[in-house]
Formats: structure tokens, sequence, C-alpha cells
């Protein structure tokens, strides 16, 4: 099957969730900076998951421009990844609007986590159809920042419940790690 479609359909709903999000913060009633101060929490947190959001856009973006062709697995499981990816606006809203509280902060992480394991297994999916020796096979490697994320992640779910501080600090450091331009593919592609 063609990816042109899987790829149209992908870039909607990750479009729609960054509406979404956008969409959750309000301007503060008073024209005051303190008023404003107030809704660091919730702005913070939308700039976090935005970040996350981009960052799962530009890694699908790059697997799926290497990848051959889609099976009913990977179109499967890539809306396994939209519909975690979903939840992202909903736990962004929860921990803002609670300013970072113990469970809010842990099912935000829980949030994370789910979209993590879930291109996982795209990614398992796309090499295991396009065989050992295809683009995407070499480029991912041993896929450090793959396999650090969800320990980080579930190190900031267990975090939170101790200080919902720390577990924001493990968010934004894996944040960071992805932030920087993963170039695997590229180098594969070009050179």
């Amino acid at each position: 099957m063609e990816k042109d479609r899987l790829l149209a359909f992908s870039d909607g709903v990750i479009a729609i969730i960054i509406t979404i999000m956008v969409l959750e913060l309000r301007p503060p009633h008073e024209p005051t900076l303190h008023a404003l101060s107030g809704l660091a929490p919730t702005f913070l947190s939308y700039v976090l998951s935005f970040v996350y959001i981009a960052i799962y856009w530009n890694n699908h973006h790059h697997m799926l421009y290497v990848t051959k062709g889609v099976n009913g697995a990977i179109l499967w499981a890539n809306m396994a990844l939209l519909f975690c990816l979903s939840l992202v606006p909903f736990t962004t809203a929860w921990m803002g609007d609670t300013a970072g509280a113990t469970l809010p902060t842990a099912i935000y992480g829980v949030s994370l986590i789910l979209p993590a394991f879930a291109f996982l297994i795209l990614q398992t999916l796309i090499v295991r159809a396009d065989g050992p020796d295809s683009v995407l096979a070499r480029a991912i490697g041993g896929d450090w920042k793959g396999k650090l994320s969800p320990v980080l992640y579930a190190l900031g779910i267990v975090l939170a419940f101790v200080q919902p501080m720390l577990s924001w600090l493990l968010y934004v450091a894996v944040a960071v790690i992805w932030l920087v331009p993963d170039k695997r593919i590229e180098r594969v592609v070009t050179g």
C-alpha cells in the first residue's frame, strides 16, 4: 500500500491535536502581569506539550519518508500512535490547571510514555516490513534515545509522587534530548 494517505491523515490528526491544545489557552481576565503570571503553569505545560508533538511529527515524517510501503499492521500501529498523542491535550490541560499537582503530573508522564511505546512498535513493524537492511533499520541502529526516553518517563511518573517538579525536569530533559535534530535517517539517505 502507498504511504501518502497515511502521511496525510497523520498530519491532519497532529494538526488537530495542536489546535486543541492551543484552544485550552485562555487569556487572563485582568490586564495585569500578576494575572498573567498566574497562567505560567498552563502556558509552560502547553509549550512542553507543543514541543513533544512537534518532535513526534518530525520523527514520524522522517521515518515514513524512508518507508517503502505500509501494510495493515503498520496502519493500526500508526492509529495507536495517533490515539496516544491525542491524549496529550487532556493531560496537558490538567497538569497546567493544577499547577503541576502530583496525580496530574504522573498522568502526564503516562501520556508521554504511551506514544513512546507506540512509536517504537510502529518503527519495529516498519523495519520488519522493509527488512533488516532497510534505510530505517540502518538509521536507527541501537536507538539509545528510544530506549532511554521510556525509562526517564517512568522515573518521572514515580517521582511525581515524591516531588512533581523533578518529574517536570525529567520531562523537559527528554524533550531536549529529542529536540536536538536526529540526523540518523538523513545521514543514511544522503550518505
